[in-house]
This record gives structure tokens, C-alpha cells and sequence, in this order.
């Protein structure tokens, strides 16, 4: 059980890694990005990847490039 935890914590910290960069490539920084340390209590964690939160611009560029995409 503790390796499989391990292991997804491991892939949560990759995947928070990963979306910082490529955040980044388009100009979208999320500074409160990060493995939700609260799910770290559990016996056996489950982790969650918390978005957090961001202030009116980056929510703005958010949504612009996401928009992008969608064409």
C-alpha cells in the first residue's frame, strides 16, 4: 500500500510540475498551483491537484487562452 501511495503522490507532484510549464508557455502563472497537502493526513492519499487561486488578470488570461484553443 505505501508504494502505491508513493507512486501517486510521485505522478501529483509530476502532473503540478508539468502544468506549471506549460502554463507558463502560454503567459498563465497559477502561484498557488500545488499537491493539496491536506489528502498527505489520510492513511492511504488519494492526491488531489489544487489549482488555487489567482487574481482577476490571470483568470482573464486563463479563460483567453483556453478560448484560444477551442478554435
Amino acid at each position: 500500500m505505501v508504494v502505491r501511495s508513493a507512486e501517486r503522490l510521485r505522478a501529483a507532484e509530476e502532473v503540478v510540475a508539468q502544468l506549471r510549464v506549460e502554463l507558463g508557455e502560454v503567459g498563465v502563472k497559477l502561484p498557488s498551483l500545488r499537491v493539496d497537502p491536506v489528502m498527505l493526513a489520510s492513511e492511504d492519499p488519494y492526491p488531489l491537484v489544487d489549482l488555487g487561486r489567482c487574481n482577476l488578470d490571470t483568470a482573464l488570461r486563463l479563460a483567453a487562452v483556453l478560448h484560444e484553443v477551442r478554435r
